[in-house]
């Protein structure tokens, strides 16, 4: 089975344009929680430094000339903690949240110790692994204690301006990478991309529910075109082809009632002038011709009644039943014994099939006629296997050897070869009994086929599905 990169169903494909999308945007707002671990990871550091720098600026202060503040400036400074004067500050870049949520931390630390306001720009701020590597985000998965890099530049009372930069660690503190893979691909990912599926696949169950039913309904319409009409309901969309589903319904149904209304129509204004034309023929002299005469105004009148039964017998007047097809098979075959032929039946439907039981029946009977006609005798056989019920009619006649007459059995009005005909001595009817019984098969979702039997004769296998 080929896997297909993009579904072929609405269903799915509105479930991977959710999930995709939503997975998506997921990736692009994960920098929000890269920002928070990152934040969370350079807080004690930043307090750390920024309590060191408080300390520091209050030594200063209380230093009684520029040449102690010099002296305590060199002496604080180590390699971890250096410290240096500045004519002007630098220019401070536009920087990342993150790097704006530490600057505020720092000052807001040195403010609240030296109890007075003081200028203080945060000029770079970032992680270092255990190496003493920077890599940004991923120190906060390969090392177990980052460290702090800061650079800050503050503006003292007298108006000199600090520049310090330290290296602060997590005060003993240790973090977990392993927690950290675990919590960001797990409860972020995996977690929320599984929710997001479930959610995507019941809501989009939920919106193109109204759709299948579109679908479902267009279906029956073959197969029933007197269906009751499509319930109008869900979204303004799906309603809108709801109610041309049913505008489209009902103008077919008043298309086939017009039909049959004119074909009944013609049938019986042609009755008159066949009745007229019986009477002229009665009056001819010559019998010979009376005969011929006679013979094709049967011929008429049994080509008009056979049309109007035809487009009668395919359509669906009655709702669907559950149908007891064994009784229905068994009454059929009694009917003709009793009429002098012989029918047997074989096999039992394990239970009842739904379908319309008057067109069912035509349609059997019409097979039935076909195989007695054409062989004599009959066989009837019935196979359940549960997803279908396979009707198989047998004769034992001449069947139709050439194969291309046997694909065009089921055309109207089309009779086989005169030896199949012949074969009794039978008519060969009107060639409108396959044509009607394949529709009813079709109408009821089936399948009508014709094969020649190798021991010879015809087979018409009906089969009628039950999931229909």
């Amino acid at each position: 089975m080929k896997l297909r990169a993009w579904p072929d169903s609405l269903f799915g494909r509105l479930v991977m344009i959710l999930a995709v999308g939503m997975f998506a945007g997921q990736l692009l707002t994960s920098t929000i929680w890269f920002e928070t671990h990152d934040n969370r990871t350079l807080e004690i550091p930043a307090r750390l430094f920024a309590s060191r720098l408080a300390d520091t600026v209050r030594l200063l202060q209380h230093a009684p000339d520029a040449t102690a503040r010099d002296a305590i400036v060199t002496q604080l400074s180590d390699a971890r903690y250096r410290l240096q004067w500045t004519d002007a500050p630098q220019p401070v870049q536009q920087t990342s949240l993150a790097k704006r949520t530490v600057s505020d931390l720092i000052t807001g630390v040195i403010r609240r110790r030296l109890g007075e306001p003081i200028d203080v720009r945060l000029i770079d701020a970032e992680l270092r692994d255990e190496e003493h590597k920077h890599k940004g985000i991923l120190s906060l998965f390969d090392s177990r204690m980052p460290t702090g890099d800061f650079h800050v530049q503050m503006k003292l009372p007298d108006g000199r301006w600090l520049d310090a930069q330290a290296n602060e660690g997590q005060a003993g503190m240790l973090s977990e990478p392993g927690s950290l893979v675990f919590d960001y691909l797990v409860r972020i990912y995996l977690l929320r991309f599984v929710a997001i599926c479930v959610l995507a696949f019941v809501a989009v169950r939920f919106a193109v529910q109204p759709l299948r039913d579109l679908a479902r309904a267009a279906d029956a319409l073959g197969r029933n075109i007197y269906r009751p009409p499509l319930p109008v309901s869900g979204p303004l969309e799906v309603r809108s082809a709801a109610m041309s589903f049913n505008s489209m319904q009902r103008q077919l149904t008043e298309s086939f009632a017009g039909r049959a209304r004119f074909l009944t129509a013609v049938s019986h204004d042609l009755r008159s002038p066949l009745t007229r034309l019986r009477l002229r023929v009665e009056m001819l002299p010559d019998p010979q011709w009376r005969d011929r005469l006679r013979g094709d105004l049967d011929d008429m009148e049994a080509m008009v009644r056979a049309t109007l039964d035809a487009v009668q017998g395919i359509e669906v007047t009655e709702a669907r039943h559950e149908i007891d097809l064994d009784s229905m098979l068994e009454g059929l075959a009694e009917d003709a014994r009793e009429a002098g032929h012989a029918v047997t039946v074989e096999g039992r439907a394990a239970r009842p099939v739904a379908g319309y039981p008057r067109n069912l029946k035509r349609c059997l009977q019409n097979l039935l006629d076909n195989a007695i006609r054409y062989g004599g005798e009959a066989s009837i056989h019935v196979v359940d296997d549960g997803r279908a019920v396979r009707v198989a009619i047998r004769d034992n006649g001449p069947g139709i050897p050439d194969e291309t007459m046997l694909a065009r059995a089921f055309e109207p009005y089309f009779r086989g070869n005169a030896g199949r005909a012949d074969g009794t001595g039978a008519s060969g009817g009107t060639g409108l009994g396959l044509t009607i019984a394949q529709s009813i098969a079709a109408t009821h979702g089936g399948t009508l086929t014709l094969r020649n039997r190798t021991a010879g004769g015809l087979e018409a296998e009906l089969v009628l599905p039950r999931d229909v």
